[in-house]
């Protein structure tokens, strides 16, 4: 299958994050294979792709988490990866992730957690990070919960905190892993709804990894789907509805793999071992 290109280039004042040729890998398996695109600034883009795809290992990469053997990540015009680690820990301060699990601390208040990156990345005063945990929270929708502990909120509740935390410096690029996984259709609408908020309010350029096909043609600007580690295609969410890539239709229509699922891909992609067959 031939990658789709890459969609021309922006101005590159417009450009919050680029990512050209980047190759990752787990040992001896190529994880991905020469990934490229562009992020514009406040710019919404979605990554999608199944189980085994690399759409979490690019995000992980994209957050200084992995460590390519090849290829650019170009975030606001500076090499992320060849940077000294001084350098990218000052260009960590502009950015921010909401886990998938919140990873909240669950031994600290909600305003504790959301005050933790203030307290450890700025000399201001206790007073004045107070009423920026209240400001934080309020913006999510969790004004007066700042004495609760993560164990007494709700899973929607959790996702909130964990993005109101991931503003508390005010980044300029903001990732999601998975901002609406385990929660009902009632609640995750509602983490949609936050992040369109985000969206329409900050110039923040918002990086989504997610497998919810219904959040994400509603948050989207712009789609990408990796598919076995290349980009299947980049385009609108219009672009993608009117597809006829197989491997897009094959994701948007929820069609199985016609000989392995992708489970099975995954698991041998991280035990390195063939699982036994099903019986």
């Amino acid at each position: 299958m031939t990658p789709t290109p890459p969609s021309p280039r922006a101005p590159e004042a417009s450009i919050a994050i680029s990512v050209r040729n980047l190759r990752v890998n787990y040992g001896d398996r190529e994880i991905l294979h020469g990934i490229d695109f562009d992020v514009r600034a406040g710019e919404t883009v979605v990554i999608l792709g199944g189980s085994g795809s690399g759409k979490s290992t690019l995000l992980r990469s994209l957050a200084g988490l992995e460590r390519p053997i090849s290829g650019e990540i170009l975030i606001r015009g500076r090499n992320f990866i060849t940077m000294s680690e001084r350098e990218r820990d000052e260009l960590r301060l502009k950015m921010a992730m909401s886990f998938q699990s919140g990873a909240l601390f669950g031994s600290m208040t909600v305003g504790e957690n959301v005050a933790l990156p203030l307290e450890e990345n700025t000399r201001l005063d206790h007073s004045t990070i107070e009423i920026m945990v209240r400001l934080k929270l309020d913006q999510v929708g969790l004004s007066g919960f700042e004495n609760y502990i993560p164990a007494q909120l709700s899973g929607g509740m959790k996702k909130r905190a964990a993005i109101a935390r991931a503003l508390a410096m005010d980044p300029e690029i903001l990732f999601f892993d998975e901002p609406s996984a385990g929660l009902d259709p009632i609640i995750a609408a509602g983490i949609d709804e936050l992040i369109l908020k985000l969206k329409n309010t900050f110039q923040i350029s918002m990086l989504v990894v997610t497998h919810e096909l219904a959040s994400a043609f509603l948050i989207a600007d712009r789609m990408i789907l990796i598919d076995k580690g290349n980009v299947a295609i980049n385009g609108t969410p219009a672009e993608l509805r009117a597809s006829t890539n197989p491997r897009v239709r094959q994701f948007l229509d929820r069609m199985p793999e016609p000989e392995v699922d992708d489970e099975i891909n995954y698991l041998q992609m991280l035990t390195g071992e063939i699982p036994p067959p099903r019986r």
